[in-house]
């Protein structure tokens, strides 16, 4: 293959990883946005998310097929039901918690994190599951690279996806009362809105596009297992801290850049797809370093 081709090549498997990495930042930033809080479970709720979908896709499969059609229906309904996971998780684990220490919460979000992780690994016996997927293997040719239409009905999904949020959040009132409460929260009770719903609202979106993320990815994978949680958790925390955690926008652009930098980082002299780990948290290091709010975030002022 040229250079030109590897470079394409690369360009796509990037914006695949991104797209899985954007939806799962996306959730870190909005309950960040909201409640300042780090949800450290947000991995595992991205893994429980591709176990629900693999097992309404074994429902659903005997009468919609295991193609297109079964995916998106088993993705839907799994969305629903991780979203309703998210909210009772918030309601159950977090919202006694708000008033308490910021450690006190977050010890509590890892706390969730693990009861999830464990729960699936005791449920699963710690093996792989196979998702049962019948796609085949077509695509298109762009020189001597081939790109399959699995590839591109993942990142077109995820770009509906991304910009069905945008519309949510800058054009419907729930959106804009999600908005209003990351700036003020007490005024926003004197103006009459729910906040504790609109809070639970926020954790059923995040937690729904996590499940969606975790469904594509054990279509694109071919596979599943109770671990894939923990390190798509810290890539995806990396991406919300690229772009500026609290950021919508930055969160979408810190996945894509993440997931760019890793595919294209494994084509460096030396350095190959072993070290794309290290890769992406030194890039946390640096911007943690030179530029700590991210690169859409903004400084907060503490209020005395």
């Amino acid at each position: 293959m040229s250079t030109l081709d590897i470079v394409f090549q690369q360009l796509v498997n990037g914006l695949i990883l991104g797209s899985f990495y954007s939806l799962v930042a996306l959730g870190y930033s909005m309950v960040y946005g909201i409640i300042k809080l780090l949800n450290f479970a947000h991995g595992d709720v991205y893994m429980v998310g591709s176990f629900v979908g693999l097992i309404l896709l074994g429902l659903l499969s005997p009468f919609l097929g295991a193609g297109w059609a079964g995916i998106l229906v088993a993705m839907v309904i799994s969305m629903i039901l991780v979203g309703l996971l998210g909210v009772f998780i918030q309601r159950v684990a977090y919202v006694p918690m708000l008033s308490a220490p910021r450690l006190s919460i977050l010890i509590t979000a890892l706390a969730v994190s693990m009861v999830l992780y464990n729960s699936v690994m005791a449920s699963t016996s710690g093996e792989y599951k196979a998702f049962p997927v019948d796609l085949g293997y077509e695509g298109v040719e762009f020189g001597n690279v081939f790109i399959t239409y699995t590839q591109i009905i993942l990142v077109s999904s995820t770009a509906i996806l991304m910009t069905v949020l945008h519309f949510f959040i800058s054009r419907t009132m729930l959106g804009k009362a999600m908005r209003a409460i990351a700036i003020d929260q007490d005024a926003c009770r004197l103006m009459g809105i729910n906040v504790k719903s609109i809070i639970a609202l926020t954790f059923f979106v995040g937690s729904a596009l996590a499940c969606a993320a975790g469904v594509m990815a054990g279509v694109y994978y071919g596979s599943i297992h109770f671990f894939m949680g923990f390190l798509i958790g810290l890539k995806a925390f990396t991406a919300a801290v690229i772009g500026g955690i609290g950021s919508i926008p930055g969160a979408v652009l810190g996945g894509l850049i993440l997931g760019l930098l890793e595919a294209f980082g494994t084509q460096l002299p030396f350095i190959g797809s072993e070290w794309k780990d290290v890769f992406a948290f030194a890039i946390l290091i640096l911007l943690l370093l030179f530029k700590p709010t991210g690169l859409l975030g903004k400084t907060e002022i503490e209020r005395m």
